[in-house]
């Protein structure tokens, strides 16, 4: 007895390690876990607004929502006030300097602008009151284990901007072109809070791309080239930008209060019936047996959970916590571990049914109903984890790491006869997706359906303590999107002001010289730089505002543009140097993080081909002029051969180590099959056949530097 208590203590010790270790890499690669942990007594505070807020969201997808205004301004309120109390202003690894200097900035310009007579003396002051009120909370009123004071004002702020379109909506749509001076003050107070809330939250890059945004609205006729446009006074641009329905208040932050919080909420509570572990252990019993298992469990538990997270860093963290420590004891290394784990958890949000929050947005942006979205990411999603699951089956014929003992692995039959209602939510989502229903159905009903699930199971029945804390965590887990959003907002109100998308599109088609494969490419490049600061809600609008029409002008089909985009906004996130999810695996594993980036970047490089193929050949996106059966079956099993072609490059492996030569001609190969055509397809799969017979039936073993 004495030696089994020790044994369970260590154990325990070794959970509760390794639990905080999951919670210092998240707040170290995710800005949305940087948030206070010890407030005393205003955790009442935060729990109430966050309550609230969850309260609300269900209310109004049960019976309908309320005018626009009121939808999004209430959303806006709570989720911008919750920032203030629960995310601090001023970081420990913040410079000393950098606060008094933006902050005198900001206050030049403001007064700049009251000189030019762009703004009145009451504009001008009570913006230089709430410019200064930040930088009091951001420097000199830090208490531990409370909040500042000055950020409960800023709490109170948020609140009342957005309160101010839901109580007086009405006036302010009866005075469009006249407004007064509240109106002004409050919509430029409500520019500046968003703009804060995001830099708390989502990070500097999306702060410096609005704010920029916000410079080109006023200052158009300074601009070179085609940028130039004739100019917008503040109270124009501030107006447009908070008081229309077109800039904070516009598509995105409607999506999020709307599709977005009840999905995301759907995710908290499916985390809460312990699916997790159960997507990890199914994983395990499909794959764990065959060459590789444990990486290909990883990969294949990565695409159940990310579907449901939509989020690249903690799904990485969640899944990786169990998999990369599983995949190291198998004999991968520290690197390629976290890359396969990264390269995994980021295709997570190509996942249907839930995918990832931006693909809300597209419906709106597309005119597209969401099952048609979900259905037209199947095959992308499909060939993306088939590339990363190629990638880790050559890898582990190279190492020779084989699968894990039968007596070691969850039984599948009796796996799903215990546990297998866990999958009820999600049928459920799929089924009323499937039956025409509205995604904001299909969220109710899987809520409803989890909830439910959770009582089969004495450990994951929720009484009214443990409801009331899924209220508060599924109001928490959306602030960073509604900060997001709210900041994409200002971005894409300034585009439709100015006619910025068309511009962009157009200069990008003429750098092209109307060439559809270098418009991808820059299109790609934009995608992916944006995507480096920037999460995948906001890095969506931008470029499909801006980068989708340029796409769309040359004749791809609008789901095809808009997947485009989409898919390189989320592999930016194992794109080098500023991979982020690559390097929160890196933090489990105790690799190298730039060493495991270029490892997940080169595990999924096939994967970053996959949308040039659904341009060239929209068949994959169900969409163009020849989609039948025959067509989608062939393009699938082409596609799949030929990233067998190049990932076999990439690794430097296919029947056997591959010298430089046939790593050249599976490559040439690879990218053959992947192009559409009866022609590339047989060219393709003669040259990977060559190499094929070469290295199985003529090439010695170890001569493969020769």
């Amino acid at each position: 007895m004495p030696n089994q208590n020790t044994d369970e203590t260590i154990e325990k010790v070794q959970q509760q390690e390794q639990s905080v270790d999951e919670e210092k890499i998240l707040q170290k690669y995710d800005k949305e876990y940087q948030y206070r942990r010890h407030i005393g007594k205003w955790k009442y505070l935060v729990s109430t607004i966050a309550i609230t807020l969850s309260i609300y969201q269900l209310y109004t997808g049960l019976f309908g929502t309320l005018p626009s205004q009121q939808q999004r301004g209430f959303h806006l309120a709570l989720g911008l006030g919750l920032i203030f109390l629960l995310y601090p202003g001023k970081s420990e690894k913040q410079k000393p300097w950098v606060s008094p200097v933006y902050t005198l900035l900001l206050l030049a310009g403001d007064f700049y602008l009251y000189y030019k007579e762009e703004i009145s003396l009451v504009v001008a002051a009570s913006l230089a009151v709430v410019i200064l009120l930040f930088q009091l909370a951001k420097t000199f009123f830090h208490r531990p284990n409370s909040i500042p004071v000055f950020d409960l004002l800023l709490g109170l702020v948020g609140i009342g901007v957005g309160m101010y379109q839901f109580f007086f909506y009405e006036d302010i749509i009866s005075r469009v072109g006249m407004y007064n001076d509240m109106d002004y003050i409050v919509a430029g107070t409500a520019v500046l809070m968003v703009l804060e809330a995001a830099r708390r939250i989502v990070g500097l890059p999306i702060v410096v791309v609005a704010s920029a945004a916000l410079i080109y609205a006023w200052a158009g006729p300074s601009m070179p080239g085609f940028l130039n446009h004739r100019g917008f006074s503040v109270e124009r641009v501030i107006s447009h930008s908070y008081l229309s329905t077109e800039g904070i208040l516009g598509i995105p932050i409607a999506i999020s209060a709307t599709y977005i919080f009840l999905y995301l909420f759907f995710g908290v509570l499916l985390q809460k019936t312990a699916v997790a572990q159960f997507f990890n252990d199914l994983a395990l019993a499909l794959t764990g047996r065959a060459v590789g298992g444990p990486a290909k469990a990883a990969v294949v538990a990565s695409a159940f959970q990310g579907t449901i997270t939509g989020s690249s860093v903690a799904n990485t963290v969640g899944s990786g916590s169990f998999t990369i420590p599983m995949m190291k004891r198998n004999g991968y290394k520290g690197e390629f571990a976290a890359a396969v784990e990264a390269s995994a958890s980021t295709g997570g949000q190509l996942m249907p049914p839930i995918m990832g929050a931006a693909a809300f947005l597209m419906i709106e942006f597309t005119g597209i109903e969401y099952s048609t979205i979900a259905l037209a990411a199947a095959i992308p999603a499909l060939l993306y984890f088939s590339g990363v699951f190629i990638a880790v089956h050559l890898e582990s014929k190279r190492e020779g790491i084989i699968g894990l003992p039968k007596e070691q692995l969850p039984q599948l039959k009796e796996l799903m006869l215990k546990r297998g209602y866990l999958l009820l939510p999600l049928v459920a989502i799929i089924t009323i997706l499937v039956m025409g229903q509205s995604p904001i159905r299909a969220a109710l009903w899987g809520i409803g359906v989890a909830y439910v699930v959770g009582f089969l199971n004495k450990e994951t029945r929720m009484g009214f303590r443990e409801t009331l804390q899924l209220l508060e965590d599924g109001a928490k887990v959306a602030l960073q999107v509604i900060a997001a959003c709210a900041a994409a907002g200002i971005i894409v109100g300034v585009i439709t002001l100015t006619g910025l998308g068309l511009k962009v599109a157009g200069g990008i088609i003429d750098i092209a010289n109307q060439d559809l494969f270098l418009t991808m490419l820059f299109t790609m490049v934009a995608s992916i730089i944006l995507g480096m600061g920037l999460p995948t809600t906001a890095n969506y609008v931008i470029t499909a505002t801006m980068a989708a029409p340029a796409l769309l002008e040359l004749g791809v089909p609008v789901i095809a543009a808009h997947m485009f985009v989409f898919y390189f906004g989320i592999v930016a996130d194992i794109t080098p140097p500023v991979a982020l999810a690559a390097y929160a695996g890196s933090g489990i594993a105790r690799s190298n993080p730039m060493q495991t980036a270029i490892t997940a970047f080169k595990i999924a490089i096939a994967a970053f081909l996959i949308p040039y193929m659904f341009v060239y050949g929209p068949e994959l996106v169900l969409a163009g002029d020849n989609v039948n059966t025959i067509s989608i079956i062939l393009a699938v099993i082409t596609a799949l051969v030929g990233m067998v072609g190049v990932s076999g490059s990439m690794l430097g492996y296919f029947v056997r180590e591959s010298n430089w030569i046939e790593r050249i001609i599976m490559i040439a190969g690879g990218l053959t099959l992947l192009a559409p055509g009866i022609n590339t397809d047989i060219i393709g799969l003669a040259l990977l056949g060559l190499v094929y017979i070469w290295q199985k039936f003529y090439r010695r073993t170890g001569s493969a530097n020769a």
